[in-house]
């Protein structure tokens, strides 16, 4: 019998993606036009003229041999560097090339650490909302997956409930802040706290790693600013993706890197480079990996998507919509008008809306709308999403 975990894996497809795919279908019956597609986080956004630029200078000057051929298993070395460097002159932590593992996305990443990280029974603790993918992942590097609701109204960590889910099975927190899919950013102070919790685990013989999911680090608003784990808790891994921040996201770029500061960091990145080799992701693409020198910093244009924020987050309040504020990522998390949110996001259909009901988020009552998306179909969603709180009494 062949792997049934993998069978049920592969035949139904997670709730974002089965949405997205009825979208197509949908569109294709009935027209483009007259389809309010929220499902996928896919940026709409151009990537900055850099990343064509980089791409036309490597191709028409490098030598092809070099520019499609293998790198090192790890990642190109000067590429690695660049990384680095860019790490340090933002963040002042001190890391060099061999601290970074260069990935094919952020999915990739988070595969990686956590084999490298987990035996047979771990466990690692996440807030929730979070990408429905973890459970996933962690699952299939032998761990299992413990939620932990984020604080009612605000979504920021429950400290109190984190240190109250922590077992002597416990081996790492996952956090992604940005958050997808509330679009909240965690605070200094969310993230002191949290820090200090693991630390005080540590102090008692029980070594909690901090890993940070980071798509979608850059898309903040208003001058917010996301703390970097590694200048707060030495026992952290961040997992980086460019797929967002330069509208990347099927070219599969990122890397891994692993703080410096950690006391066994040779250990931890050893296992890094065994995970990535055991599940055949070494030499992340070639091509792109030699582009992020010329283009790390770079971003898409995101003004985009804070006005895309904040044009329909002030519609749909003015419809009687809650809306949780988002100063990050893309994404929208707003109040169902009824408290099975799966029923609501089914009742969008009938208006041609798609959204995503947050239960796959391992949150009750909300949904999630994904505004990456043009400026015009936002103002034209606009009545479906004044028509659908009509239906309610709103």
């Amino acid at each position: 019998m062949i792997n049934q975990k993998s069978v049920q894996l592969g035949s139904v497809r997670s709730v974002i993606r089965e949405l997205f795919e009825y979208g197509k279908a949908r569109k294709a019956q009935i027209g483009e036009e007259n389809v309010f597609d929220f499902s996928l986080g896919n940026p709409s956004v151009a990537p900055p003229a850099e990343v064509e630029n980089a791409l036309v200078d490597i191709l028409t000057h490098g030598d092809p041999v070099a520019v499609h051929g293998y790198t090192s298993a790890q990642g190109d070395a000067s590429v690695r560097a660049a990384v680095a460097d860019y790490i340090n002159a933002n963040f002042s932590v001190g890391i060099g090339a061999d601290n970074i593992y260069m990935t094919c996305g952020a999915a990739a990443s988070l595969c990686i650490i956590l084999n490298a990280l987990l035996n047979e029974g771990d466990e690692v603790i996440t807030i929730a909302p979070y990408f429905p993918e973890y459970k996933v992942f962690t699952e299939h590097a032998r761990g299992k997956l413990v939620p932990v609701q984020g604080s009612e109204g605000t979504f920021q960590p429950d400290i109190a409930a984190i240190k109250g889910a922590i077992t002597p099975h416990t081996k790492a927190v996952l956090i992604n802040s940005p958050n997808n899919p509330s679009g909240v950013v965690y605070t200094e102070e969310s993230i002191k706290q949290l820090c200090k919790a693991l630390q005080e685990c540590k102090d008692n013989g029980q070594t909690i790693y901090l890993i940070s999911d980071e798509p979608y680090r850059e898309l903040v608003f208003g001058g917010v600013k996301v703390p970097y784990i590694m200048n707060y808790y030495a026992d952290s891994i961040v997992c980086y993706s460019f797929s967002k921040s330069l509208s990347l996201p099927g070219e599969r770029i990122g890397y891994i890197a692993v703080n410096p500061a950690m006391g066994n960091a040779g250990e931890v990145y050893a296992a890094v480079c065994g995970a990535g080799r055991a599940l055949g992701y070494v030499c992340a693409p070639s091509l792109f990996q030699l582009i992020i020198p010329r283009v790390i910093g770079k971003t898409s244009d995101i003004s985009v998507y804070e006005r895309n924020r904040d044009v329909l987050s002030a519609a749909l309040q003015s419809y009687g919509y809650e809306v949780v504020k988002p100063d990050g990522a893309f994404y929208l998390f707003v109040k169902s008008l009824e408290p099975d949110s799966d029923a609501f996001a089914e009742r969008a259909k009938e208006h041609e809306i798609l959204i995503v009901s947050a239960k796959s988020f391992g949150v009750e009552g909300y949904v999630r709308i994904s505004y990456c998306v043009s400026p015009d179909m936002i103002s034209r969603s606009l009545p479906a999403f004044k028509a659908l709180a009509e239906s309610y009494g709103k």
